[in-house]
Protein backbone atom coordinates (compact mmCIF):
# COMPACT_ATOMS: atom_id res chain seq x y z
CA UNK A 1 0.00 0.00 0.00
CA UNK A 2 2.91 2.55 0.47
CA UNK A 3 6.76 2.03 -1.42
CA UNK A 4 9.50 3.83 0.48
CA UNK A 5 12.41 4.26 -2.29
CA UNK A 6 15.51 5.56 -0.37
CA UNK A 7 18.14 7.02 -2.75
CA UNK A 8 21.29 9.46 -1.45
CA UNK A 9 23.44 6.71 0.08
CA UNK A 10 27.35 6.60 -0.58
CA UNK A 11 31.08 6.53 0.54
CA UNK A 12 32.35 9.44 2.22
CA UNK A 13 35.40 10.43 4.50
CA UNK A 14 35.22 11.76 8.26
CA UNK A 15 33.94 15.01 8.15
CA UNK A 16 31.90 14.68 5.15
CA UNK A 17 28.33 15.40 4.49
CA UNK A 18 25.80 12.85 2.57
CA UNK A 19 21.85 13.87 2.25
CA UNK A 20 19.65 10.86 1.96
CA UNK A 21 15.95 11.35 0.11
CA UNK A 22 13.11 8.86 0.80
CA UNK A 23 10.07 8.96 -2.11
CA UNK A 24 6.92 7.48 -0.55
CA UNK A 25 4.05 6.57 -2.94
CA UNK A 26 0.87 4.69 -2.46
CA UNK A 27 -1.27 5.46 0.20
CA UNK A 28 0.23 8.24 1.63
CA UNK A 29 -0.23 11.66 2.77
CA UNK A 30 1.89 14.26 4.51
CA UNK A 31 -0.47 13.42 7.59
CA UNK A 32 1.53 10.46 8.26
CA UNK A 33 5.18 10.13 10.32
CA UNK A 34 7.89 9.24 8.54
CA UNK A 35 11.56 9.02 9.31
CA UNK A 36 14.59 7.02 9.29
CA UNK A 37 16.51 3.81 11.25
CA UNK A 38 19.37 2.64 10.77
CA UNK A 39 21.39 -0.66 11.63
CA UNK A 40 25.39 -1.53 11.67
CA UNK A 41 27.53 -5.02 11.95
CA UNK A 42 27.52 -6.23 15.35
CA UNK A 43 24.78 -3.41 16.97
CA UNK A 44 20.95 -2.95 17.18
CA UNK A 45 18.79 -1.30 14.82
CA UNK A 46 18.10 1.92 16.22
CA UNK A 47 15.90 5.37 15.66
CA UNK A 48 17.46 8.23 13.76
CA UNK A 49 15.09 10.99 12.92
CA UNK A 50 11.60 11.30 12.15
CA UNK A 51 8.88 14.05 11.29
CA UNK A 52 5.59 14.35 11.97
CA UNK A 53 2.67 15.56 10.00
CA UNK A 54 2.98 18.84 11.58
CA UNK A 55 6.31 19.18 11.10
CA UNK A 56 7.47 18.46 14.58
CA UNK A 57 10.82 16.30 14.32
CA UNK A 58 12.54 13.94 16.82
CA UNK A 59 16.15 12.89 16.94
CA UNK A 60 18.81 10.44 18.81
CA UNK A 61 20.70 12.18 21.03
CA UNK A 62 23.63 11.30 19.14
CA UNK A 63 22.75 12.83 16.23
CA UNK A 64 21.31 15.88 17.39
CA UNK A 65 23.21 18.97 15.68
CA UNK A 66 24.45 16.88 13.16
CA UNK A 67 21.52 15.64 11.63
CA UNK A 68 18.54 17.45 10.28
CA UNK A 69 15.35 15.65 8.87
CA UNK A 70 12.53 17.48 6.71
CA UNK A 71 9.77 16.87 4.40
CA UNK A 72 9.61 18.44 0.62
CA UNK A 73 6.82 20.07 -0.88
CA UNK A 74 5.03 19.12 -4.05
CA UNK A 75 5.33 15.43 -3.11
CA UNK A 76 5.88 12.88 -0.36
CA UNK A 77 9.52 13.27 -0.19
CA UNK A 78 11.36 13.18 3.22
CA UNK A 79 15.49 14.53 3.80
CA UNK A 80 18.00 13.71 6.04
CA UNK A 81 20.84 15.79 6.06
CA UNK A 82 23.84 14.42 7.78
CA UNK A 83 26.60 16.80 8.28
CA UNK A 84 29.79 16.23 10.31
CA UNK A 85 29.67 12.16 9.53
CA UNK A 86 31.51 10.00 11.75
CA UNK A 87 33.04 6.21 11.09
CA UNK A 88 30.68 4.87 13.71
CA UNK A 89 27.40 5.84 11.36
CA UNK A 90 28.54 4.29 9.09
CA UNK A 91 25.03 1.83 8.88
CA UNK A 92 22.45 0.59 6.71
CA UNK A 93 19.96 3.24 6.63
CA UNK A 94 15.97 2.77 6.39
CA UNK A 95 13.01 4.90 5.55
CA UNK A 96 10.08 4.31 7.51
CA UNK A 97 6.20 5.52 7.38
CA UNK A 98 4.00 5.11 10.02
CA UNK A 99 0.73 3.17 9.46
CA UNK A 100 -1.65 5.42 10.66
CA UNK A 101 -1.92 9.00 10.06
CA UNK A 102 -1.42 11.64 13.02
CA UNK A 103 1.41 9.84 14.37
CA UNK A 104 4.51 11.38 16.73
CA UNK A 105 7.65 11.36 14.87
CA UNK A 106 8.92 9.27 18.19
CA UNK A 107 6.78 6.04 19.58
CA UNK A 108 4.94 5.95 15.89
CA UNK A 109 3.98 2.19 14.59
CA UNK A 110 6.34 2.55 11.67
CA UNK A 111 4.39 -0.44 9.26
CA UNK A 112 6.39 0.18 6.15
CA UNK A 113 9.93 0.11 5.46
CA UNK A 114 11.96 0.97 2.11
CA UNK A 115 14.85 -1.82 1.36
CA UNK A 116 17.87 0.74 2.85
CA UNK A 117 20.51 2.46 1.51
CA UNK A 118 24.24 2.31 2.54
CA UNK A 119 25.95 4.86 4.04
CA UNK A 120 29.91 4.11 4.91
CA UNK A 121 32.33 6.58 6.50
CA UNK A 122 35.80 6.20 6.07
CA UNK A 123 38.32 7.21 8.69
Amino acid sequence: QVQLVESGGGLVQAGGSLRLSCAASGRTSDAYAMGWFRQAPGKEREFVAGIGGGGDTAYADSMKGRFTISRGNGKNTVYLQMNNLKPDDTATYFCVHSTDPFAPPRGAAYGYWGRGTQVTVSS
